[in-house]
């Protein structure tokens, strides 16, 4: 099942990335020159796929892998703000991707404390959240950067 590209169908039907709609006299050849090329989907597709992993980490480390209490912690509720970016990245919202891969960044901090301080599998967890939290902002940037420079020239040629 393919997902539309929506940050494409944005620009393609003269919206910009942050909403506002683009000039009138627009020319189709100039929207279509802004659509991404067709290998960036797969870096969404990557963007998604990590964003999922990391939120089946998040839960199951917390709740039964390597919890800091037996039993399970709180600390479960880290994966909430990765659930709340998840439809935006499924749907390849630039702004979503934008301030996810900043969201992530806290993700990826956190993997390195724990995989350098904890011992055992929590510390191989720590170094796996790291790895997915790094895919994941990669993907994101390699996704969102053709919008942000095609943007950029249009605003240049405006």
């Amino acid at each position: 099942m393919s997902v539309p590209d929506r940050g494409a169908e944005k620009f393609e039907s003269g919206e910009a990335a942050d909403g506002a709609s683009a000039p009138a006299d627009a020319t189709p050849t100039l929207a279509s020159n802004l659509a991404p090329p067709t290998c960036h989907r797969s870096a969404a597709l990557g963007a998604a796929a990590a964003l999922i992993a990391l939120i089946a980490l998040s839960i199951a480390w917390e709740w039964w892998l390597a919890p800091l209490r037996p039993g399970g912690t709180a600390l479960v509720i880290k994966a909430v703000p990765l659930l709340l970016a998840l439809p935006g990245v499924l749907r390849r919202r630039l702004y979503t991707l934008q301030w996810a891969s900043m969201l992530i960044l806290l993700y990826f901090a956190e993997g390195i404390v724990r995989g350098m301080s904890d011992r055992g599998l929590s510390a191989q967890l720590g170094w796996l959240e790291t790895l997915l939290a790094l895919v994941f902002f990669v993907c994101a940037l390699v996704y969102v950067a053709p919008f942000k420079r095609a943007a950029r020239r249009a605003k240049r040629a405006a």
